[in-house]
């Protein structure tokens, strides 16, 4: 907060007071004071000249500060710390403090004692209590100083100085309050910037009569003697008939009430006229018959003057509501331009109702703008809210959109729930789309390894189908071979064949030792004799090792497999 060294009711404060927007005039700007209207503030910002103060504003402005200096003493007591005057602006905004505390944290506000605010205290000391004029007042002052909190004391004094009584309570920050005088001085700088100021006002219309006639003299004694009736007449009936019906202001409208009283006074003139007459005489027809004209045409235009009256009031009423409706509504048109897609939700005014007893013209009109000014910051509000909820989204939800069908709906949220919803939505999607994921890993991976398994077994069952068509076909060529050789001579009995020679052993078939073929064979053990039994015969090599044919080892295990299947 920048602090301003000024004098109260001096040219320099009068100055920086029409730079500022002031917490005093806040109440005003929002439409809740009951000193001064809306219009009359953007007036006075706008030409800087104040309205005269009257005498009894002065009195009360006098009482009120000399019942702040005594409270004061009061007040530095309950808060515990000294306090001291002060003006501070932050911005363009600004607040004078009936008293701060040096570190700026705890404010003082005083008022004089009421019927109001005595009836808002009752015992409870509740700040909510409050009026909203001095709610207001103090929130501008806690936004401008960024005080904690503000004693708000009510005291009455008697001229000698003595405490009559005291109420107070402590006022703490209330936001949503804040962020509507935040955004009231806002649409209130706009109106400013686009004021310009209305015609002259006239002095209050008080009404006036058609014409003023003379006074009806009639003195008869049988027949009419004097009589000032025809000139009463030709008067009479061109102001009756010279009566302005096209009301359109205050004027008109008190012209047209006072016509209404002078027609009916008329008649009632007339009325004892005719009977004066009477008294007088029993049958004038030409008297009569002026009075009687004079009489119904004075009816006339007053019945008629008096519905048109009711029905034109009626008329200007509408036509000011309707006006103040269309700038409301083209507002909203130019917000949801600029939001589109999104909309604003419908923005309550109760014009009719704003105007609801007043009777002047002024009145009501102010009464209209000060309704279409609030309404028109709530729209701003909300359209604020929703751009921010719209950058949020485009921010943490891109490519996430389907996610938020209901975006129209839910972008109206408080900025909290709308980020919680935005995170809940987008968390739980990423949490589906992770388990999606994995299931859709495992399910591959399953059907991998059921597909490494098949192929697995399948090369499995091909490779016993290959050895059992080997072994098959080796056992037939044994079969054959079998059928084709002698009878086996038991071992004993074989010659021993001849020891080869180095001629002998050049161009050989390769041959198996019998320790490589029970390497073969194992874990099963087979020796030379067991070889020779099944028909395979000895090949001479060099060396004691006994050497078999090479060529014949898939004979030789499709004899033992067909040895081992005759086995019982």
């Amino acid at each position: 907060m920048k602090t301003h060294d000024l004098i109260q009711g001096s040219p320099e404060w009068l100055a920086y007071r029409a730079q500022h927007f002031n917490a005093s005039d806040a109440p005003a700007m929002m439409g809740c004071s009951p000193y001064k209207t809306r219009a009359e503030l953007l007036r006075e910002m706008h030409t800087g000249l104040a309205a005269d103060v009257d005498a009894g504003t002065q009195k009360r402005f006098d009482n009120g500060h000399r019942a702040e200096a005594l409270a004061r003493p009061l007040a530095e007591e309950f808060i515990g710390d000294e306090l001291y005057p002060v003006t501070g602006s932050l911005g363009r905004l600004s607040a004078s403090f009936d008293g701060l505390t040096l570190d700026e944290t705890d404010g003082f506000e005083h008022k004089a004692l009421n019927a109001e605010l005595r009836t808002a205290f009752n015992g409870l000391n509740d700040a909510s209590r409050l009026p909203l004029a001095h709610r207001v007042q103090m929130e501008q002052q806690l936004a401008v100083s960024g005080a904690q909190r503000i004693l708000f004391m009510a005291s009455a004094w008697t001229p000698e100085g003595d405490l009559i009584e005291e109420q107070h309570c402590w006022y703490t920050t209330d936001v949503a309050l804040r962020l509507q005088i935040l955004n009231g001085w806002s649409q209130f700088e706009a109106d400013l910037a686009a004021y310009s100021l209305p015609p002259a006002a006239e002095a209050a219309p008080v009404g006036r009569t058609p014409e003023s006639l003379p006074a009806l003299r009639i003195e008869v004694t049988g027949a009419v003697t004097a009589s000032n009736l025809a000139e009463f007449k030709q008067t009479a009936l061109t102001a009756i008939r010279s009566v302005n019906r096209e009301l359109r202001t205050d004027a008109d409208f008190a012209d047209a009430e006072k016509a209404v009283k002078w027609c009916s006074d008329v008649e009632g003139r007339l009325t004892a006229a005719k009977e004066h007459a009477l008294s007088q005489t029993a049958s004038i027809d030409a008297l009569f018959k002026a009075i009687d004209d004079i009489s119904a045409e004075a009816r006339r235009v007053r019945l008629d003057l008096d519905k048109l009256v009711t029905r034109r009031k009626i008329e200007v009423k509408e036509s000011a509501v309707l006006t103040a409706r269309k700038a409301l509504d083209d507002h909203i048109a130019a917000l949801n331009g600029e939001l589109a897609p999104m909309r604003l939700l419908a923005a309550p005014a109760d014009f009719a109702g704003a105007i609801k007893g007043l009777r002047s013209i002024a009145s009501m009109q102010d009464a209209l703008d000060t309704t279409l000014a609030g309404t028109k910051i709530a729209a701003d509000t909300q359209a604020r809210g929703i751009r921010a909820n719209v950058q949020a989204f485009k921010a943490n939800a891109e490519g996430l959109e389907f996610l938020f069908a209901d975006l129209g709906q839910i972008v109206h949220k408080a900025a909290d729930d709308f980020a919680a919803v935005l995170q809940a939505r987008i968390t739980t999607h990423k949490a589906s789309e992770t388990a999606r994921d994995l299931k859709r890993k495992a399910d591959e991976l399953a059907a991998q390894q059921a597909e490494s398994a098949r192929l697995e077994q399948l090369a499995v069952e091909r490779r016993q189908a290959a050895e059992i068509a080997a072994a098959n076909a080796a056992g037939a060529r044994l079969e054959a071979i079998i059928a084709k050789a002698p009878a086996a001579v038991p071992p004993a009995a074989q010659a021993p064949a001849p020891a080869p020679t180095m001629t002998s052993l050049r161009g050989m078939a390769a041959t198996l030792t019998v320790g490589q073929i029970q390497e073969r064979l194992a874990p099963l053990k087979i020796d030379a004799a067991g070889l020779q039994s099944l028909g395979f015969v000895r090949q001479q090599r060099p060396g004691a090792a006994t050497h078999f044919l090479a060529s014949d080892w898939d004979l030789i295990k499709a004899a033992i497999i067909k040895h081992l299947q005759s086995l019982k």
